[in-house]
């Protein structure tokens, strides 16, 4: 595939993505996606044969990935675990900033929609989850957590997070993600209960 095809590859994704996670995925058409990436209908179909639903798993995965970057990147280097989902923290805040309360966490409004109706968005949603708390009980081991507990603690200081995000959008104000951080790092093992 060429320059041109990446490209337009990568501005279908990015829109498709854009666009899940201010409407969801049924509020997502692909007269929708072609019409917000300027991409031809054929393209869409070229690069996604599989239609609306392998468009909407990259986006996804990228998304997932710009998480895990967040966790094991060069900035994570260094920072404890606590530290991290902190970061998440500020990440979701900020997202939900930028698009006016649209968007928090990137896998959250399609992980809703599809939980009970799209078995292989619902995959795909709930692996990015796990990888994502994988990545965090595993710096927990590496700083001296036992592996059940800190798959435990991991999974719990997710939860929280979207929960909070979910209720900063609800809200249209961050005050129930700062008021998660506190109970974050007691959840991940530091600071004061």
């Amino acid at each position: 595939m060429g320059v041109k095809g990446e490209a337009t590859r990568a501005r279908l994704i990015a829109g498709t993505r854009e666009l899940i996670e201010a409407q969801g995925y049924f509020g997502t058409g692909l007269n929708r996606i072609v019409a917000a990436t300027g991409a031809p209908r054929g393209s869409l179909y070229f690069h996604f044969p599989g239609g609306k639903d392998q468009l909407v798993t990259a986006a996804l995965t990228q998304a997932g990935r710009e998480v895990q970057a967040l966790l094991t990147g060069p900035a994570a280097e260094g920072a404890d675990t606590a530290t991290l989902a902190e970061r998440l923290v500020d990440a979701f805040a900020e997202r939900l900033e930028r698009s006016d309360y649209t968007s928090g966490c990137p896998i959250a409004t399609v992980a809703l929609e599809v939980a009970g109706t799209n078995e292989a968005l619902r995959t795909v949603c709930a692996q990015l989850y796990a990888d994502w708390q994988q990545l965090l009980a595993d710096r927990l081991e590496s700083e001296g957590c036992g592996p059940a507990q800190a798959l435990a603690a991991a999974g719990q200081a997710l939860a929280l997070l979207e929960g909070a995000a979910l209720l900063a959008a609800v809200r249209r104000s961050r005050e129930p993600l700062e008021h998660a951080r506190p109970a974050v790092r007691r959840l991940l093992g530091f600071g004061t209960p």
